[in-house]
């Protein structure tokens, strides 16, 4: 059997040619690059609930990285304080708007924060232009 395929490699190569079998060290591997795409490409929509002003980092953290639309549940800083609220409402809009993406509240209890790609609808009331409006 060895030397069927020593006479099919000279065939192949040609005789005289010896070149010498790569080794695993030749190799170089190369992780596939359709992974990291597929999971840019999801959208997560993630909830939070904000109990204190200091909440408010991990919701602006994933909203600047653009893949996660926030749901906040603001009803615990609500009753809490409703100064350090505000500020953190106000935070939260600046981030929107520093990375063209919007915010609605959603009932009393809740605020909806999303990247660049999304827009809130409102009815009634004049929402911002998609971004394929631009």
């Amino acid at each position: 059997m060895k030397d069927f395929f020593l006479q099919l490699k000279e065939k192949l190569i040609g005789p005289g040619d010896n070149a010498e079998p790569e080794t695993p060290e030749d190799f170089v591997e190369v992780a596939s690059s359709t992974q990291g795409k597929e999971e840019k490409a999801r959208v997560i929509v993630r909830p939070f609930v904000m109990e204190d002003f200091e909440d408010i980092k991990e919701v602006l953290d994933v909203l600047r990285e653009g893949n996660t639309i926030a749901l906040v549940n603001i009803k615990p800083l609500k009753d809490k304080d409703l100064v350090e609220l505000k500020r953190a409402i106000s935070k939260l809009r600046k981030t929107c708007e520093a990375i063209d993406g919007d915010i609605a509240g959603f009932g009393e209890d809740y605020v909806v924060a999303v990247p660049y790609f999304a827009r809130i609808h409102r009815s009634g009331g004049a929402s911002k232009p998609a971004p394929s409006d631009q």
